[in-house]
């Protein structure tokens, strides 16, 4: 019962103290963020085998607190100079930086392939390409390959809806059908409509026009349609 218990206490803790350091700290790492998550894991395993556990938890507090402070001096512009690395180029107005690749150890085909991922076959067409603090490589093309926007075109868009999840695998969600000032009673007989059942939709959200859409477990086969096509052997 006893490991049993200090599992528990470290488990929720680890937990809480995680999200006290917020989204970030497990998202796009930087350095210090890295370092926060190796350090906090292997300080919350220890009492699993030692018996203290409240000092790895106090331990863990003060990890807490120093990360807090690292996110807050962040925030000044001179200390984050110091704290976080420059962006390194790679690419300026379509030739390869060789130097920059050099600083940042990363062969040519690596950074092709990268920017085959992001859509981009040619060099020549990318205005500035950044390996940034996060790891990750930022591309800006060049203003006659960027993407035709709808200002382009002097379109008027309208506003972006959201389509609004009321039932998941099977489970309806009171939040979101309070949030729309909905009840059950106003769900199901929209489900009833529709000849379906909640325990059998994977799926069903309110659209812009206030509809249900749903979509169940019925998959629809599409035959020998070539657009219905599988890879493997189950054709």
């Amino acid at each position: 019962m006893e490991i049993i218990w200090e599992s528990f206490v470290i488990f929720v803790f680890g937990y809480i103290f995680l999200r006290i350091t917020g989204k970030k700290a497990v998202s796009q790492m930087h350095s210090f963020d890295l370092l926060f998550i190796i350090v906090i894991s292997n300080v919350i395993s220890q009492p699993v085998q030692k018996e203290n556990v409240w000092m790895a938890l106090g331990a863990t507090v003060m990890f807490v607190v120093l990360y807090r402070l690292f996110m807050l001096f962040s925030l000044n512009n001179k200390l984050r100079w110091v704290m976080y690395e420059s962006p390194t180029v790679l690419i300026r107005n379509g030739d390869i930086d060789r130097k920059g690749l050099r600083k940042v150890r990363i062969p040519v085909d690596e950074l092709l392939a990268e920017l085959r991922i992001k859509g981009y076959t040619d060099t020549k067409n990318i205005a500035i390409a950044l390996l940034e603090d996060t790891g990750q490589i930022s591309v800006i093309p060049k203003s006659d390959y960027r993407p035709v926007q709808p200002r382009d075109m002097k379109l008027q868009m309208k506003k972006e809806y959201i389509p609004i999840p009321v039932i998941m695998d099977g489970q309806i969600l009171d939040h979101n059908l309070k949030y729309l000032k909905k009840d059950r009673e106003w769900l199901l007989k929209k489900i009833k409509r529709k000849g379906e059942k909640v325990d059998e939709i994977l799926l069903a959200t309110i659209t812009e026009a206030g509809d249900l859409s749903i979509d169940n477990n019925n998959a629809h086969d599409g035959g020998h349609d070539p657009y219905s096509y599988k890879p493997g052997e189950d054709n």
